[in-house]
């Protein structure tokens, strides 16, 4: 059974998402539902996912899990609350008691956004990320290269909570530097609480160059890093349709894992997003 450990959805009809205004996503300015979703998934051989945030209101979460509860396709939940609120306890036990509660195994926070490259290491989010692992929680970081040895102090700091890293912290695929992004990343797999998504890397890449071969330096190198023990697929639907369709995505990740054995590969496609994620 293959884990598609990172995917998305949003209705417009709901929810305005802020962000899709940016350049170059007009294509993505539309409901993108899990209906729209499950029969790519299906047939693209998906037993269960993964469902992740995408704006940070306290709204989202629990219709997140409401919706994941009424669909089988979806194992887990990464949703989103202040990490800085004080009760962040209390509001991480409310969430879990929540219809469709059992299903939140994460909690993300749009850290590549903080202006801050050392936002990870102030006392109340150090205090909130505490309280996520005191929940059983773990916490996705979606970051660019420059926030990673941020990420890397605070998993030194919290032993007992996990680190997963989105998209492999965003390499510059596009212009196909690897340094310093390759050291930070490094870094950060040298944790023993830390894994990593190989997701979201079509859309860092360069129109024209979205290939196996393109990115396969940034692949070897997290390979490298974490070993398939602790990499985890993700195809970042919808956001991957602006370079490539779901199976595509699916199909690329295959080729650039290909060499493993495999064990290695049950263990990338599958396994190492249910023991994480206690799917």
């Amino acid at each position: 059974m293959t884990v598609d450990a990172h995917h998305h959805v949003w209705d417009l009809t709901v929810r305005d998402q802020d962000w899709l205004h940016g350049p170059g996503l007009a294509p993505l300015r539309r409901d993108f539902l899990l209906a729209d979703l499950e029969p790519e998934a299906r047939a693209a051989g998906i037993g269960a996912t993964v469902l992740v945030q995408t704006v940070t209101v306290p709204e989202e979460t629990p219709e997140l899990l409401a919706l994941a509860a009424g669909h089988d396709l979806v194992a887990g939940v990464v949703g989103w609350t202040d990490l800085t609120r004080p009760d962040i306890a209390d509001e991480l036990a409310r969430l879990r008691a929540l219809p469709g509660g059992a299903l939140l195994k994460g909690i993300r926070h749009q850290v590549q956004s903080e202006p801050d490259p050392e936002w990870l290491l102030r006392p109340d989010v150090l205090r909130g990320l505490a309280a996520v692992a005191d929940a059983g929680l773990v916490h996705d970081l979606v970051v660019l290269p420059h926030q990673l040895p941020a990420c890397a102090r605070a998993a030194a700091l919290l032993p007992g909570l996990t680190f997963v890293l989105d998209h492999l912290g965003k390499p510059p695929v596009a212009t196909g530097a690897r340094e310093p992004w390759a050291t930070r990343l490094r870094a950060l797999a040298a944790l023993p609480n830390t894994v990593a998504k190989l997701s979201g890397l079509v859309t860092e890449a360069a129109p024209g160059a979205r290939t196996a071969d393109a990115l396969r330096p940034y692949t070897d190198i997290a390979l490298d890093a974490f070993g398939p023990g602790r990499l985890m697929y993700g195809s970042d639907w919808p956001v991957c349709t602006r370079a490539a369709s779901y199976a595509e995505v699916l199909h690329t990740a295959r080729e650039l894992t290909a060499r493993l054995a495999e064990a290695e590969r049950t263990a990338l496609f599958e396994v190492t997003a249910a023991r994480v994620y206690a799917l």
